[in-house]
């Protein structure tokens, strides 16, 4: 009697029992406890049957032929570190138990043998069953964790590189732009504060991803407040991913120093637009000085400037719109929604 394994949270068993119907009696009062099972003849299709991975093996006396043996313990020493499959030997009350059980430790070091005499009722089989699946349940359960483990210390290892290569990058450019120790310190403190914003609002998402209204206002907060809105914002609420949001909330830290410095947020009356929209392709976004001085074209371009260039046109693969427009500095770019979105 064979059954095909299904997905179930418990692994399967496999059962090598040649002689009279052993097999499909055992077969038959498992599956009624919804353990799934599958019966092998040892000497046809072992080989097959071991290749699918059971997550438990109940052998008859009958089976334990030297080459049954050999080819378990070939799969046993085939196994992972963390893997220690359950093997139920079913003995006749007059086998000499100790001897081979002797030479079972001696043929499959490390595995973990249980010995039933038979007969042996079938609520007692199963309770063995049942208690070695859960066993092998927690063996899976380590090796998941063990793996995430794996992949939470790459992935913190791949975002502090990232961190130090951003810091290393906004020191040497801010150092190049700036004219005093003094303006060195505060500009290149006002941007790591900008990182640590992002990098927090990633980390209270939970994720590689993030929500962008969450990005933006998390950036413009500290300049509105006392009841009044020097930035406004507007857009869809839409979810991009982490290096996404970081690079737009720089690059926004950065035209907010900018507007500061020289535009619209240095006068009282002064106010910033910023703005998106979405549509199935495409994201556009936008910023727009209004009430600050009349302004003109720089001869030079500064850090912000070019951060902000260089960002955001490998961001979305396009050169962004910088206009010195006298009325008001406006920074626009479009590009296609899936350069931004998550993986």
């Amino acid at each position: 009697m064979t059954a095909v394994p299904t997905d179930g949270e418990l692994d399967w068993v496999l059962v090598l029992a040649p002689f009279r119907k052993d097999a499909d009696y055992i077969a038959a009062f498992l599956q009624e406890q919804k353990i799934d099972v599958m019966a092998a003849k040892p000497d046809a299709d072992l080989g097959e049957h071991l290749a699918m991975s059971p997550g438990m093996i109940v052998i008859s006396h009958e089976a334990l032929s030297s080459s049954v043996v050999t080819r378990i313990a070939v799969h046993l020493a085939a196994q992972p570190d963390w893997s220690e499959v359950p093997i139920i030997v079913l003995l006749e009350r007059a086998a000499p138990v100790a001897r081979i059980r002797s030479q079972l430790q001696t043929s499959w070091p490390g595995a973990r043998i249980l010995f039933y005499t038979r007969p042996i009722t079938p609520l007692e089989l199963v309770n063995g069953i049942q208690s070695n699946l859960l066993v092998r349940l927690r063996q899976r359960e380590v090796r998941d964790s063990i793996e995430r483990e794996k992949e939470l210390r790459l992935e913190l290892n791949h975002r502090v590189k990232n961190i130090l290569a951003s810091v290393q990058s906004i020191f040497q450019m801010t150092k190049r732009g700036a004219a005093t120790v003094e303006d060195l310190a505060s500009d290149f403190s006002g941007r790591l504060q900008a990182l640590s914003k992002v990098h927090a609002a990633v980390f209270e998402a939970g994720g590689d991803e993030v929500w962008l209204s969450a990005v933006v206002e998390l950036t413009v907060s500290p300049y509105n407040g006392d009841g009044v809105t020097r930035i406004d914002v507007t857009g869809a609420d839409i979810v991009v991913s982490r290096d996404a949001g970081t690079t737009i909330a720089l690059c926004i830290h950065e035209l907010i120093t900018n507007a500061i410095k020289y535009g619209a947020l240095s006068r009282p009356e002064g106010h910033v637009e910023i703005s998106w929209t979405v549509d199935p392709r495409e994201f556009y976004l936008s910023w727009t000085e209004v009430g600050g001085p009349a302004v003109r074209e720089p001869t030079r371009q500064g850090y912000g400037t070019r951060y902000v260039r260089s960002a955001l046109g490998s961001l979305f693969g396009t050169v962004p719109e910088i206009v010195f427009a006298p009325d008001g500095f406006r920074c626009s770019v479009r590009g296609p929604v899936e350069r931004i979105s998550p993986n």
